[in-house]
């Protein structure tokens, strides 16, 4: 899509989104990879920032991209790994989850839930005010960002409220800027108080400087790509060696990942107790955003 389509076409732009927000409500800066902005916090670990989502990179259908991973440690070490589930395919520790959580027994249930898919985002932003690092200001970076702050995206879409305005927090011309309020609470980032800004002109609405933001978006579908996974062969070699499993394999099983980040809910006919490997619980979803990064730094230092 040109620029000046994108302009003529943003009216048709929120319904779009909102219907793929909507589908999707029913971790990490990658190590050196400059493309991504991450929010610093203070001592307190408080922390607080100014940025704007953009839209969709020209050729691209959505300005987010949805990815799971699992992260959890076993006998054998860390288990730091994209789900294959990401791209539609099987994926060795979501089926062995589901036969954890079938056994019957509440060992088996905790843990498929600390072994459970990780969901996180990313979006392509424009770093509005940063006083941590005021160079970053006015730059187009990568953003990856957990289903709390989704929630407010397609809250901001799809207002529970009449007397709220639905806008498209994605939009040049009509978005928003998204006002990022980070609390230490429990130990985790928490992004409850982060809200949106009144609706307003990107760069003043200078189409020239616009577009120069336009054409320098970074592609969200190369996320996807089929190299950035690996094999089903090498997910079940790893996850065997770290949960000491043997030459076991999970057995295959449609009830696999019936929601996006929960474990399927059958409750069957309880059976002979079994230990599971101890793994290392992960935090929850809505405390713990940087799901991966947290992991990483568990893993290099063990």
């Amino acid at each position: 899509m040109s620029f000046a389509s994108l302009k003529k076409n943003r009216s048709n732009s929120l319904s779009k989104l909102v219907s793929e927000g909507n589908k999707l409500s029913a971790g990490t800066k990658p190590s050196g990879d400059d493309r991504f902005w991450k929010p610093e916090v203070d001592k307190a670990g408080n922390g607080y920032a100014v940025i704007r989502f953009l839209p969709e990179p020209k050729g691209e259908d959505l300005p987010w991209v949805r990815l799971f991973d699992h992260g959890f440690q076993g006998k054998g070490g860390w288990y730091i790994e994209n789900s294959l589930t990401t791209i539609g395919e099987k994926d060795p520790v979501s089926e062995y989850n589901t036969m954890l959580w079938n056994n019957g027994t509440d060992a088996g249930k905790d843990q498929a839930r600390q072994q459970k898919r990780r969901l996180k985002y990313t979006s392509n932003i424009m770093v509005v005010k940063d006083p941590a690092n005021p160079s970053n200001e006015g730059k187009v970076f990568l953003y990856q960002y957990g289903k709390k702050i989704f929630d407010k995206l397609n809250e901001a879409m799809n207002p529970a409220f009449e007397d709220e305005q639905a806008i498209n927090p994605f939009d040049f011309w009509e978005g928003a800027d998204f006002k990022l309020k980070i609390r230490q609470v429990d130990g985790y980032r928490n992004y409850d108080k982060s809200e949106f800004d009144s609706s307003s002109e990107l760069l003043g609405g200078d189409d020239d400087a616009l577009e120069k933001c336009y054409e320098g978006l970074y592609s969200l579908a190369e996320f996807l790509d089929r190299k950035n996974f690996k094999s089903y062969a090498e997910l079940q070699a790893k996850l065997n060696r770290v949960l000491g499993l043997g030459g076991a394999t999970a057995p295959t099983t449609s009830a696999m990942e019936a929601k996006d980040d929960e474990i399927p809910f059958e409750e069957p006919a309880p059976v002979a107790e079994a230990k599971p490997a101890p793994v290392a619980a992960a935090p929850a979803q809505d405390e713990e955003d940087d799901s991966l990064s947290f992991f990483e730094k568990l893993a290099e230092e063990d």
